[in-house]
């Protein structure tokens, strides 16, 4: 029998998305690969969206990422008006097997309240879990709602009562992985690259630093706030400085920025990413917080460069140290250690992204925990 899923990817980006957007990313990594396996996808998100699937769901024309910079009190139906889309749709229709959920917090509490007479819901936690503790620690969907995460250290951090709704972790994925053992080496250049969203938890002020220090070039690709180009961000003017991580790059990060020894050249996507990742000596990741995933861990194994990294989150669990990466709890000691990262085998990063960090591997232990989630519908399920 064909399983039917609604895959609820939310309102804020199309799937897949034009540049930035972890999220929206995953599941357009995962989908064609469940499609493969028999898998028949409903997908809720925007209308935009370009991802092949079976069916297509839509309250908004386009991506509403723009609006999560305005006040809450403008911004906070963005999020429910979707979610009542989703809602309507499972109540008009009686085909859908599995709803597996994407939508921080909202999307969990609304889905779990919908009652016993709902499909079975899967919700992925792409986040940090101590954002929402009052939801998390207090979390009861019964038999019918089951959470996973994207790595071990992110549920070892969760709340009893989300723990307690957990069929495990599955480690986020790439296309790049495939057959990355394969691939021809790339010349390595002097750079080092921190990819990913400009602010105080990924520590881009930190590695900027560093590299003033050590005498190392840092390109930092991603966009800062809602802006994915210098030039945008430079053409906003005094207003975009209510934006958090635009006031964070200003303060902490700009300084350091020379245009020499440190550039930002904001968001990069497609070909001109790899590109860039594949020829650095090393990834930097400086992280001042619990990482829950790092897309841009395994994409960089894929593409052949070792990561250097504050060893918090799941870094542990992608980068064997010594062997793919290097990994210290000392935030001096990474400008050592990039240093040092070019006497690691960039054949041995994508020898390691081949066999753990396919979509394959991961939409394989998605079905897995499917049927794990539908079965627990019917009858309590142990926590993973």
């Amino acid at each position: 029998m064909t399983l039917t899923v609604l895959m609820n990817a939310g309102p804020w980006l199309s799937v897949p998305p034009p540049g930035y957007g972890g999220i929206e990313n995953v599941i357009a990594t995962l989908v064609p690969e469940l499609r493969r396996l028999g898998v028949r996808v409903v997908l809720a998100s925007v209308e935009s969206s370009t991802l092949p699937v079976d069916e297509k769901i839509a309250v908004f024309p386009d991506g509403q990422f723009h609006a999560l910079q305005r006040p809450y009190n403008q911004v906070c139906g963005v999020s429910q008006a979707h979610l009542s889309g989703v809602v309507r749709a499972l109540h008009a229709r009686d085909d859908i097997d599995l709803v597996h959920d994407h939508v921080e917090a909202v999307g969990l509490a609304t889905l779990a309240a919908m009652g016993p007479d709902a499909p079975p819901v899967l919700h992925t936690l792409h986040w940090d879990l101590a954002k929402h503790p009052e939801l998390y620690g207090n979390l009861d969907g019964g038999d019918r709602v089951r959470v996973n995460g994207v790595s071990a250290s992110q549920l070892a951090r969760a709340p009893e009562a989300l723990r307690a709704h957990s069929v495990g972790h599955v480690h986020l994925s790439t296309p790049l992985a495939v057959d990355a053992d394969r691939h021809a080496p790339v010349a390595k250049g002097d750079h080092v690259v921190i990819l990913g969203r400009i602010n105080p938890g990924k520590g881009q002020d930190l590695g900027a630093r560093l590299a003033q220090e050590n005498g190392f070039r840092l390109v930092l690709a991603g966009p800062v706030g809602p802006y994915h180009r210098p030039a945008d961000l430079a053409a906003a003017g005094d207003e975009a400085r209510q934006n958090p991580d635009v006031r964070f790059f200003y303060e902490k990060v700009a300084p350091y920025v020379d245009g020499d020894r440190v550039r930002w050249v904001g968001t990069v996507a497609g070909r001109e990413r790899d590109d860039l990742v594949a020829s650095a000596r090393a990834s930097l990741f400086p992280l001042r917080w619990e990482e829950p995933g790092g897309t841009a861990v395994v994409e960089s194994l894929s593409l052949g460069t070792p990561v250097v990294a504050t060893a918090r989150g799941c870094l542990p669990e992608l980068i064997e140290h010594g062997r793919t990466g290097l990994l210290t709890g000392d935030e001096q000691e990474l400008g050592d250690l990039v240093l040092a990262a070019g006497g690691l085998e960039p054949a041995e990063c994508r020898r390691e992204a081949a066999r753990r960090f396919t979509p394959a591997r991961m939409a394989q232990r998605y079905v897995e925990l499917y049927d794990r989630v539908r079965t627990g519908a019917a009858k309590p399920l142990q926590p993973a």
